[in-house]
């Protein structure tokens, strides 16, 4: 069965999902949609009989679709997803879900009454390491968590404003609270601090923090730490080191790290996690098998959730429960 796929939006994470996606066989991309129709042309010329559309309408109804990738900036999530749903088109949306709650969480009820196939961009769950720390984590219990995201800024326009992508922890170091979720469970409660100290006089139009800490306490007793920056001429560290009862484990995007009192081991990260992730929805597409897709729409809202509570939480000054939200069926 040849899989007929979409996008919605062909920047630069658009690009790792393309080159992965013409490296599969039975993969045929007929349509791109952009907002600078110009980008779009460029990326359907790179595909034998695809097409550039300057209407998403027109694209999502001038071909038979059967997957479409939402590569749009976070200010941008709603109207895609919402077509893509009244169409029943199955579709791949990269993070983070938006900006707020609100939009996520209606097209979460939508794509739930539809039973609609998604798959969501966390593709740091498909590193080697985030499956071998699951199963090392099944014998031993994990008592606290430090998470980083500790780098400089992306220079694209609607990074650096609050109302373009909701913040680093909401764009970024979400990566990291999904990771925690995963490996560890659900987080109740955030207590976030977040200050912007030098960016705001270095790159003109900036308003997002450049540092950030959040406290954040898991259903399973735990406690973590998850902070950023993005106020950095380097980048320094970005990963989640997990604190148990029979040592640490260190996850970084090139490889995990145990260190136990017999010593350190390391195991390298070596397939590509975007295939890995972009394999399994076209599988899921071909098969309707969806169990490799390792974050639907569901699931990443939780972890969306609790990166929207320490916004709040920095905002207020005071911690944020999530209690009521799991009452919801949300959390």
């Amino acid at each position: 069965m040849t899989v007929k796929l979409g996008f919605i939006g062909t920047g630069g994470i658009a690009q790792h999902h393309l080159k992965n996606l013409v490296r599969m066989e039975g993969v045929e991309l007929v349509s791109f949609y952009d907002v600078d129709l110009q980008r779009a042309e460029k990326a359907a010329s790179e595909h034998a009989g695809a097409r550039a559309y300057s209407n998403l309408d027109d694209l999502l109804d001038g071909a038979s679709l059967d997957g479409v990738y939402v590569c749009v900036p976070p200010l941008a999530h709603g109207d895609a997803e919402r077509k893509l749903i009244e169409r029943g088109i199955p579709f791949l949306v990269e993070k983070p879900l938006g900006i707020d709650r609100d939009v996520p969480a209606d097209i979460a009820a939508r794509v739930k009454e539809k039973k609609l196939l998604t798959s969501v961009g966390y593709h740091w769950r498909y590193d080697e390491s985030a499956s071998r720390a699951k199963g090392l984590l099944a014998d031993r219990t994990p008592g606290m968590a430090l998470g980083y995201w500790m780098g400089g800024m992306p220079m694209v326009p609607w990074w650096r404003k609050q109302a373009g992508s909701g913040g680093q922890f909401v764009e970024q170091t979400t990566h990291i609270v999904d990771l925690l979720r995963y490996l560890c469970g659900e987080v109740r409660e955030v207590y976030a601090a977040y200050s912007l100290r030098v960016m705001g006089e270095k790159v003109e139009d900036t308003d997002v923090p450049d540092v950030g800490t959040v406290a954040l306490k898991l259903a399973n007793g735990m406690v973590a730490t998850i902070s950023n920056t993005c106020m950095m001429p380097i980048g320094h560290r970005v990963g989640l080191d997990l604190y148990t009862d029979k040592g640490v484990l260190e996850l970084r995007s090139d490889a995990l790290r145990e260190l136990t009192s017999e010593g350190t081991r390391t195991y390298p990260n070596e397939a590509n996690p975007y295939y890995l992730e972009d394999e399994a929805f076209v599988h899921a597409l071909r098969t309707g098998d969806r169990s490799r897709i390792r974050s639907d729409y569901e699931d990443s809202l939780r972890t969306h959730e609790v990166t929207i509570a320490a916004n709040e939480s920095a905002a207020s000054g005071t911690p944020v429960s999530l209690e009521a939200r799991i009452g919801e069926g949300i959390v």
